[in-house]
């Protein structure tokens, strides 16, 4: 491996260990109203994004919530000299995209039928840190 490679295989590795991410699939909630919360919490820090997502009533938001947990629980795995607090995480990227989609069919007057969608979504939070001094 040549040198330059090497260096930018050890700065790829290095961004890397800034960001942390989680990820839920088939979500049984249909994307629009899971996205009416992921948008509250974009850009936020982690500690004020878990107070929003626990005081909000929404069923979204509990699943959310878990799934913005994990993501802060992957980061310290990954950092495991720093701590949460210090590195000052915030939610850098949230995407709600459509999943799975189960049709099933209501019946209608005069023998006709209804196509019902039950929607599902993917969720991936990407948390970012403050702290690029550390590197130093």
């Amino acid at each position: 491996m040549g040198v330059r490679k090497r260096e930018r295989a050890e700065q790829i590795k290095e961004a890397k260990t800034q960001v942390a991410f989680a990820k839920l699939n088939n979500c049984p909630t249909s994307p629009r109203k899971m996205r009416i919360v992921a948008d509250l919490v974009r850009g936020q820090k982690v500690e004020l994004a878990l107070n929003i997502l626990r005081f909000n009533s929404k069923e979204a938001s509990r699943k959310l919530e878990k799934l913005l947990l994990s993501a802060i629980n992957n980061y310290e795995q990954k950092n495991t000299e720093t701590s949460v607090e210090e590195a000052g995480l915030f939610v850098k990227e949230i995407r709600v995209d459509g999943g799975m989609m189960l049709k099933r069919l209501r019946p209608a007057p005069q023998g006709r039928a209804h196509r019902i969608r039950k929607r599902s979504n993917h969720v991936t939070i990407v948390l970012g840190s403050n702290n690029n001094t550390q590197s130093n």
